[in-house]
């Protein structure tokens, strides 16, 4: 079983807009439109089982809202390979009443994305929210690390993770981006073997630029082999999940870069799939 734990859908009437403009902030391509309808071709083309979808909510005005849709449609999202997560705003006030009804409605975990949110992941009002949803045994899922759209802040550094563990203690913590996007350095020294998982999104080898974009991305490359087989070997491959964080990254061409690694066939195994089917309770 291939599970990718970090995809991106917008509704059909937007997504070209949307990625467009994203395409431009990021100086990255995409390699769907973004659609629900493409994501589902890429996995079939891709051999993968399941995509964790994860909607990000830049207002509190979006939660009710995009969280109802998410329980609404999860059935039948699950029949076509899409496991839907919820979300949340710092802003949001009634967060544990809207975390138990993500609970009771099915959906696994939340995505919290503390730069689109324009929040530092070490606020209290961040802290309380993945304090709330764990006592609800919801999985928590940040995007960890500089973004490559919004790079002048780091508003999810290793330090600030660091924090949430100490603080918090998480029960079901996914820090995205190999858990510091653009911090290899960092993650590998001081986060690596921490009780967190990490997902491999957007994080391996080479970033396909938009040469239209008004600038170069701020990367050109992430994470050598190298640097990420030491990464999973010092933090364990049992908390390791295969990611994408497609429509930027193509699918197919990720699992050949897991596979291109020297990690044993084991531990390839693990990471692609089985560590995310246990922690989904799939």
């Amino acid at each position: 079983m291939i599970i990718d734990f970090h995809t991106h859908t917008f509704p059909d009437a937007i997504c070209e807009k949307v990625l467009a403009k994203l395409s431009m902030a990021s100086a990255s391509v995409p390699f769907t439109n973004g659609s629900m309808g493409q994501l589902i071709e890429s996995m079939h083309k891709s051999g993968i089982d399941y995509s964790v979808n994860l909607p990000v909510m830049t207002s509190p005005a979006q939660v009710e809202k995009i969280n109802g849709g998410m329980i609404d449609q999860r059935e039948a999202m699950l029949s076509q390979g899409i496991v839907a997560f919820g979300g949340m705003h710092p802003d949001y006030e009634d967060y544990k009443s809207e975390l138990r009804r993500l609970k009771n409605g099915g959906i696994k975990g939340i995505k919290l994305h503390p730069a689109y949110q324009n929040i530092d992941l070490n606020d209290p009002r961040m802290l309380r929210i993945i304090a709330a949803a764990s006592e609800e045994d919801l999985i928590v899922l940040i995007h960890a690390g500089v973004d490559i759209g919004i790079y002048d802040h780091d508003y999810a550094s290793v330090a600030h993770i660091l924090q949430v563990v100490k603080e918090v203690a998480p029960t079901k913590f996914v820090c995205a981006h190999m858990g510091g996007w653009g911090r290899w350095d960092d993650v590998e020294r001081d986060l690596a073997g921490a009780p967190v998982y990490l997902d491999t999104a957007f994080a391996i080898g080479a970033i396909t630029p938009n040469l239209n974009a008004p600038h170069p991305p701020i990367l050109s490359e992430n994470l050598t082999n190298d640097q990420f087989e030491r990464i999973v070997r010092k933090h364990g491959c049992e908390k390791i999940l295969f990611a994408t964080d497609s429509p930027w990254e193509d699918q197919s061409d990720y699992i050949r870069r897991i596979n291109a690694t020297a990690l044993t066939a084991e531990e390839k195994t693990a990471i692609l799939g089985e560590n995310a089917r246990k922690l989904l309770g799939m």
